[in-house]
């Protein structure tokens, strides 16, 4: 069987830097990170960065970073939540083969100091708040030689003792020095390390998953089969980038050259956020979804009998539409419907649903009041992404999907816990995953490596699934064998 690797019609993008000059290539001129903060804090409406801004951005920075003496394969480390500055860096690190290291303050102090001194991360982008996080132990992460602030100004970052052999400047000012003395590209090859993505793991230390260029365009390659954007279409960010569900998105938005508008930074402004946005795109994680469902069928309920009725009538008429494929009255858009798709601004075409089960109900809720595709999804860190993700046309939920097309699944019997391929009505057991999109190990561990991934290639997920008919996956219980 054949696995999809690369973008079936651009085979020629083999990194994340290939990604990126194409699509500056292809969309040049159009919008791609926005946001609402200003320079002074204030928020109005969003500004954008075309892709030939951003793409100069990420050369002065990539040639800042090599100015101050960074090489080839430094670990560079990203301290901070969802802004353009992210991404513009994470390009830097692509265009001169660098390898990004998210940081999150999820993590705990402790487990950032730990991540640092793992990775011997050695230049650090952090913005004022995370800033002070890192001075408060700058003796203990030897291997930090430049700190470079986001959103900082120069004359009011703190001075370092020349002792502490750390630079610490202003974004603004490592731009200005990149543009100085602009570098040529040191592009990278499919196989060497793109990222390295510190999951929390239950055991307590944090574990360096490490990915590849050719890992995460084989994700992002396998994805783009199964959905299609347009630079037309709007996203928000507010899921951590510091995870692989936001991260692996971004490589696809930039293939298919999408505007990405970033949240301010506060999940009690998003729905502000969503009205000045109005995006097409829309990730979530079931327990924003399960928040928005609780809030319209309250309302609902506190709105009288005659507009419950109308709701109720409306809601199943629609709903039995969708399931036998017909198109529902628009009657009902008009007088029910229209209203709360104006809550995520109104123009919302394709929502996504990953991290943990999302309910049948609330899927079901969702395609019925915003009237776009819910796609639920499986995956997991290791696996760069998608592991498994639902059709276009498909009207059943309660289901994961089936088979990113650059992996293949199949399920191992766990008979202790009574799970086998012979299963009646349904074959169960444990997922593992094999194709250009497994990890190549966790960073300097050879023991849990070895746990995750055996010798013929498989990765044992630790979930326990079952195949319905179609192929579609279904995720129904877990496995303790790994300690995750």
């Amino acid at each position: 069987m054949k696995l999809v690797s690369r973008f079936p019609d651009h085979p020629e993008i083999v990194t994340l830097h290939d990604n990126f000059v194409h699509a500056v290539d292809t969309y040049r001129d159009h919008k791609y990170l926005g946001t609402r903060v200003g320079v002074d804090g204030t928020v109005g409406e969003y500004k954008w960065m075309t892709y030939e801004e951003v793409a100069t951005a990420r050369e002065a920075v990539g040639s800042g970073l090599r100015y101050h003496g960074m090489a080839q394969g430094a670990c560079i480390g990203l301290y901070f939540i969802n802004r353009p500055e992210w991404v513009v860096v994470d390009h830097a690190c692509s265009a001169y083969s660098y390898i990004s290291v998210p940081l999150y303050d999820t993590l705990g102090p402790d487990a950032v100091k730990f991540v640092v001194n793992h990775a011997s991360i050695q230049a650090i982008f952090c913005v004022p708040q995370t800033l002070n996080t890192l001075l408060s132990f700058l003796s203990e992460i030897p291997c930090v030689r430049l700190i470079v602030v986001v959103g900082g100004v120069d004359e009011y970052l703190p001075s370092l003792p020349s002792t502490s052999g750390v630079k610490l400047i202003s974004y603004l000012k490592l731009l200005g020095q990149g543009h100085s003395s602009l570098l040529p590209f040191c592009p990278p090859k499919p196989n060497d390390v793109a990222t390295i993505c510190y999951t929390s793991g239950t055991t307590g230390t944090p574990k360096g998953v490490v990915l590849t260029h050719g890992n995460l365009i084989a994700n992002a390659a396998g994805f783009s089969v199964c959905v299609k954007f347009y630079p037309s279409d709007i996203y928000i960010s507010y899921l951590p980038l510091a995870h692989i569900y936001e991260r692996a998105n971004q490589i696809v938005l930039a293939y298919y050259g999408v505007g990405i508008g970033f949240y301010q930074g506060d999940n009690l402004k998003l729905m502000d956020d969503l009205a000045a946005l109005r995006p097409t795109l829309f990730p979530s994680v079931p327990r924003l979804y399960n928040r928005i469902y609780a809030g319209i069928t309250n309302a609902v309920k506190t709105s009288g009998v005659l507009r419950e009725r109308l709701f109720n009538i409306a809601y199943n008429s629609k709903k039995q539409a969708i399931m036998s494929g017909r198109s529902a009255s628009p009657m009902w858009d008009r007088l029910v419907f229209n209203k709360i798709r104006e809550k995520l601004g109104g123009r919302v075409r394709f929502m996504a649903s990953g991290a943990s089960p999302l309910s049948p109900d609330v899927m079901d809720f969702l395609r019925v009041c915003f009237g776009c595709q819910v796609y639920e999804g499986y995956g997991m860190t290791e696996t760069s992404c998608v592991i498994s993700v639902m059709d276009e046309d498909d009207k059943l939920s309660g289901h994961v999907g089936s088979p990113n097309p650059a992996c293949e699944i199949k399920l191992v019997d766990v008979p202790e816990m009574n799970y086998t391929s012979e299963d009646q009505p349904y074959p169960r057991g444990e997922i593992c995953v094999r194709g250009p999109i497994v990890f190549q190990g966790y960073y300097k561990d050879e023991v849990q490596t070895r746990e995750a991934l055996d010798s013929d290639g498989w990765l044992h997920t630790g979930d326990i699934g079952l195949w319905l008919p179609g192929g579609r996956l279904k995720i129904i219980d877990r496995c303790n064998l790994l300690g995750w």
